[in-house]
């Protein structure tokens, strides 16, 4: 597969055309924002790491009848994905209580919730991606009200084969960010999933395993995405 002209740089990755209009190459990088990219920095490996998680999480979507953009891992850093139109929406499920859910409704971190809760972002880096609801969605005619209700029913699947995923290699899921595209007539699953993308804590100790290593300055943030892949390349 032949990598082409730069598509779009994002902070985390880059996606190249090919010689495949239906295709795209997927390459990420080292580079490590937060707080709205207020705060940045270098974690070394950390394009390797999130390539190879995230290449075995979607074939096991695929395998469970998800249906994502990934087509194969390339190499250490990159992937061949299906060129999809990223819908404007930042799904996030939250198992446990934590990061913003905390911030904005005054709530202590650590709470087990007895039912998974979806939200919704508008993806805008210059408005902060703000909460907002399905009837914003439909305002400003980013989807369709039958969009919507795919992407939530995938959500809530998806949800329940990674905490069994990360359940057996002794991580809770504690929330975690998915992105949705439009490729033809279907919805995938794209952009990753990731320690980039997902709160992760060690069962027990509730040692947390992800980028909230690097945003809080806990430390030992490589060692966390190298453990996490080591867990997720175990064959259980």
């Amino acid at each position: 597969m032949e990598r082409r002209d730069k598509v779009y740089e994002g902070k985390a990755k880059i996606l190249y055309n090919t010689d495949d209009a239906d295709l795209a190459i997927q390459y990420f990088k080292d580079d490590a924002t937060a707080f709205d990219a207020t705060k940045r920095g270098t974690i070394a490996s950390k394009g390797i790491c999130n390539n190879k998680i995230s290449s075995v999480i979607f074939k096991v979507m695929e395998d469970k009848g998800i249906p994502t953009h990934f087509v194969k891992e390339l190499d250490d850093r990159s992937m061949l994905v299906k060129k999809v139109e990223i819908i404007p929406v930042e799904v996030t499920l939250r198992n446990i209580t934590a990061g913003g859910m905390c911030r904005l409704l005054g709530i202590e971190e650590g709470i087990i919730l007895d039912l998974p809760v979806l939200e919704y972002h508008y993806k805008d880096d210059a408005l902060h991606d703000p909460l907002f609801n399905e009837y914003h969605i439909f305002a400003l005619k980013i989807a369709t009200k039958e969009e919507m209700d795919k992407i939530a029913d995938l959500s809530f699947k998806i949800n329940q084969i990674m905490i069994d995923f990360f359940s057996k290699r002794n991580l809770d899921l504690v929330d975690f960010k998915l992105e949705f595209g439009r490729y033809k007539k279907d919805i995938l699953l794209a952009d990753e999933i990731s320690p980039d993308t997902c709160r992760l804590w060690e069962k027990g100790t509730k040692k947390k395993m992800d980028k909230d290593r690097f945003r809080r300055d806990l430390g030992d943030v490589e060692a966390a995405y190298q453990e996490v892949l080591k867990r997720v390349l175990t064959v259980v």
